[in-house]
């Protein structure tokens, strides 16, 4: 058992003690982590910067794809419909901006600001394709470090992914981007309604896929997916899935479960957040399941 830490350790400046710990310096990004993982467990770093740092470092890995809003989930503005017709989706949805297409979502003519819809009311002259902002479009592999970096310098705070074909894939938003750093980003139109917790996404070749919050129960996933995970000793899903790691997990991890794949989307270094559960193919009798990956 080690001793207590020397009062001089104590008043060494933060930036000198983790310099100490990368005196070897790490050949990969996951030595780099491990030692700041280390970092995290002797008390020089906390778990929420651990997390950040995490984030920042996941951020450049990622592209635009793997965290947009699919194409099906976008809420759009049919610039073909009257006023009456699709404002009480901007109400309902309560979000700041609005891909305007036209007949298609392929075809997306701007981006529309809720509160520029005031003006229609104030002056029924106005045409909405007058209050329309540029749409920005990016492909589907630019890596969101870069897009960050765009968003910052461009003042632009959403962009439609674009497939090979120049088919609109989705759309991300700069909040989805700082979201992989800093954690769920929660305002005062976010609630936490249980039907928001497992939504269905296009399904793989072998069955049904969800995206879940770990906070979802796993009462609720049972119904929703057909699984028959135990409910006995975990409420949630993020326990059960915490429970089978031995540990936090962390993003990019999977564990398969009764023939369910349970793939972290987003973690801190507390605990899961955000999942996608999807069905594996049917494994050849005799042969068991993969674990932890």
């Amino acid at each position: 058992m080690s001793g207590p830490r020397s009062g001089s350790e104590h008043r060494k400046p933060l930036l000198e003690r983790l310099a100490a710990l990368l005196l070897r310096v790490p050949e990969d990004r996951e030595q780099l982590l491990g030692v700041l993982r280390q970092a995290h467990d002797r008390a020089l770093l906390d778990a929420e910067a651990l997390s950040m740092i995490e984030g920042v470092l996941q951020v450049a890995e990622l592209a635009a794809g793997d965290i947009m809003v699919p194409r099906a989930q976008m809420d759009v503005i049919d610039i073909g419909q009257p006023l009456e017709a699709f404002l009480p989706k901007v109400i309902e949805t309560a979000h700041s901006r609005f891909p305007v297409v036209e007949g298609d979502r392929d075809n997306v003519l701007g981006i529309l600001h809720a509160k520029e819809l005031l003006r229609l009311y104030l002056d029924e002259r106005i045409d909405v394709r007058d209050l329309l902002r540029p749409a920005v479009f990016i492909p589907e592999s630019k890596r969101l470090n870069v897009l960050l970096r765009d968003f910052r310098s461009n003042r632009s705070h959403l962009a439609i992914v674009v497939d090979e074909y120049g088919g609109t894939s989705g759309l991300i938003t700069i909040e989805d981007v700082l979201e992989q750093i800093v954690g769920d980003i929660e305002d005062e139109f976010d609630f936490d309604e249980e039907s928001d917790h497992i939504v269905a996404v296009e399904p793989s070749e072998h069955g049904p896929r969800f995206r879940v919050r770990a906070i979802a129960a796993i009462r609720q996933l049972n119904e929703a997916a057909g699984t028959a995970l135990p409910e006995d000793e975990f409420d949630t899903v993020g326990g059960l899935v915490t429970d089978q790691f031995g540990r936090v997990p962390r993003r990019g991890e999977h564990v398969d479960i009764d023939g369910w794949r349970f793939e972290v989307l987003r973690a801190d270094a507390r605990q899961a957040q955000l999942l996608l559960v999807e069905k594996l193919p049917a494994s050849p009798v005799g042969e068991p399941g993969a674990g932890a990956g």
